[in-house]
């Protein structure tokens, strides 16, 4: 091991990973600012694990989060761990607290927890830094899965290799997200990380890790971060109410006549199972549908702006829509969002 350079390593499944030299162990309260471990000890108790529901083919349970407001907000990737009722935020303290999921946007793949706490570190998003390629950075997430209680998260410690978008290569990365991202040279696309924090050495916010994204010319993982600047505008719309998964049924009633998906002439798949996605298995010809050019596997995300993520949630969600008025929807096509308007139209009509 060179005398310039010592590698800490705690495995017992990737724990932490830092690279840190002698001279940077050192330099407590010098004007180069705090030292990496110092960095590193503020920064912990802003970050989360998050458990929820596992996927098919025993897709893991687990993802990462960090702390956005000192009242409990959670900013972490929308996936399909948040698909459940029962979301277990747990803090770096070890407490394990009810998540409740304010909303998502899954055009940038981002979520919005809350959970009933108060006074807790987080990160200032308005804060937020932006960096170039070559800076020096951290990584935290829950890799893995291995911190479950008041354990420290993974730290891995490189280097901001580009930034570029995520389109640039279009048809090599499905992802429904193509704007800028950094390109990271340390390996952070693991199980459980997608949701977790880059930040500078000096502890600021740089971006949100990416989820686990493979390359489909080469079969090579990409380790991506999205910048925060491109997340903060649809995480202030998910908190001031939309991109919502519930109305308030307490604020408004239902018209007498609501909108169903035989009226807008959608088909969804057997809805089989307690949260069946809507997929579109055909569209009655000629209906609002099928002229507005939706397609069988079409996987209907939005109404009006508002998450539906089972057959139950947009047939229920329909219901509050006044069935003469235009509603639009958006589908995942392929890695393509897709909106369109959709009226009603009468049996036999135009």
């Amino acid at each position: 091991m060179s005398v310039w350079r010592r590698r800490v390593w705690r495995i017992a499944g990737l724990v932490t990973l830092l690279c840190v030299s002698p001279g940077e162990a050192g330099n407590v309260g010098t004007a180069r600012g705090p030292s990496l471990p110092e960095t590193i000890a503020a920064v912990q108790p802003k970050m989360v694990k998050i458990y929820g529901v596992g996927g098919p083919q025993g897709m893991e349970d687990y993802q990462s989060g960090f702390l956005i407001s000192a009242e409990g907000h959670v900013l972490t990737a929308w996936s399909y761990v948040l698909d459940t009722d029962a979301i277990d935020v747990r803090l770096a303290d070890g407490r394990k607290l009810a998540g409740k999921l304010l909303g998502a946007d899954p055009r940038l793949e981002v979520a919005v927890l809350k959970v009933e706490a108060a006074d807790l570190p987080h990160f200032d998003l308005a804060r937020a830094v932006e960096v170039e390629a070559g800076e020096r950075v951290l990584a935290l997430s829950n890799a893995f899965g291995v911190a479950v209680g008041n354990e420290p998260v993974t730290v891995q410690q490189g280097t901001v290799s580009l930034k570029t978008r995520l389109d640039a290569r279009r048809g090599a990365f499905e992802s429904p997200y193509r704007g800028p991202v950094y390109i990271l040279d340390m390996a952070t696309n693991n199980p459980g990380a997608a949701g977790g924090a880059l930040v500078t050495r000096r502890g600021e916010l740089v971006a949100m890790l990416g989820k686990e994204l493979r390359n489909a010319l080469n079969n090579t993982w990409l380790n991506y971060a999205i910048p925060i600047g491109e997340l903060r505008p649809s995480v202030e719309q998910i908190r001031a109410g939309k991109f919502v998964l519930r109305r308030e049924e307490a604020s408004s009633k239902k018209p007498t006549r609501g909108l169903t998906p035989e009226l807008l002439g959608l088909v969804l798949v057997p809805d089989v199972v307690e949260r069946t996605p809507p997929f579109l298995e055909a569209t009655v010809p000629e209906s609002a549908a099928a002229v507005a050019g939706l397609r069988p596997d079409d996987l209907i995300v939005f109404v009006n702006e508002r998450l539906v993520p089972s057959c139950k949630a947009l047939k229920t969600e329909l219901e509050w829509i006044p069935a003469v008025d235009p509603v639009t929807v958006t589908v995942l096509r392929g890695q393509e969002l897709v909106s369109v308007v959709l009226e009603a139209r009468p049996p036999g009509g135009r």
